[in-house]
């Protein structure tokens, strides 16, 4: 568990090292992009100006998203956040051209009841805009295209699900502040999990 989350960190460094992929900035506006959803249909962040959008980088292969998918912890606060009107924009970026990639995603995800507003299978440019570095990676998009969140889903950088019920859910607390009118009081994270993996 400690070498997927220092693999993870170090990830961050390597990307942020690299000046063509050193675009997403917390205070600054979020990447754009477009990509195809797993019904197949296109969505663009532009599409949901004037909303708050949360991007999570996931991977159903990984503990730590296992962790909290199969404690029902992400479901719950995919569910929390959309019925707020808040935009869940659910993110698998995989290292080649898998076909099966896009269907294994919306199996896995019916299973699990996530409750995200779409998924899509990123080919590693949206990671790259974004610097995601592990699975979970969390961001949050102000209604202005601001970026004012970055980094781990919670407080806890393990994949027990026991330790979620004292942890402090960053996306939910920096959902809070941010929808009450409030600046995010913890705008940047360290991300915890397993590797994303890029096309090389």
């Amino acid at each position: 568990m400690k070498n997927h989350w220092k693999l993870g960190v170090l990830g961050v460094a390597l990307l942020a090292a690299s000046g063509a992929m050193a675009q997403a900035a917390v205070g600054k506006p979020a990447p754009a992009f477009t990509a195809t959803d797993l019904a197949g249909k296109p969505v663009a962040l532009s599409d949901f100006k004037g909303k708050f959008v949360v991007l999570e980088w996931t991977n159903p292969e990984c503990p730590f998203v296992k962790k909290h998918y199969d404690s029902g912890n992400l479901p719950a606060t995919q569910k929390d956040a959309t019925a707020k009107g808040v935009v869940w924009l659910s993110i698998q970026t995989v290292p080649s051209a898998d076909p099966k990639a896009r269907t294994e995603l919306q199996s896995w995800q019916a299973t699990k009841h996530a409750a995200a507003t779409a998924s899509v299978i990123d080919d590693g440019s949206i990671g790259k805009a974004y610097r995601a570095a592990t699975t979970p990676h969390m961001y949050i998009v102000d209604p202005k295209g601001q970026l004012i969140y970055a980094g781990a889903i919670d407080s806890k950088p393990t994949s027990n699900p026991a330790d979620i019920a004292g942890a402090t859910n960053y996306v939910n607390q920096a959902l809070g502040e941010a929808l009450a009118g409030k600046p995010v009081s913890q705008p940047v994270t360290k991300a915890y999990g397993c590797t994303v993996k890029y096309p090389t």
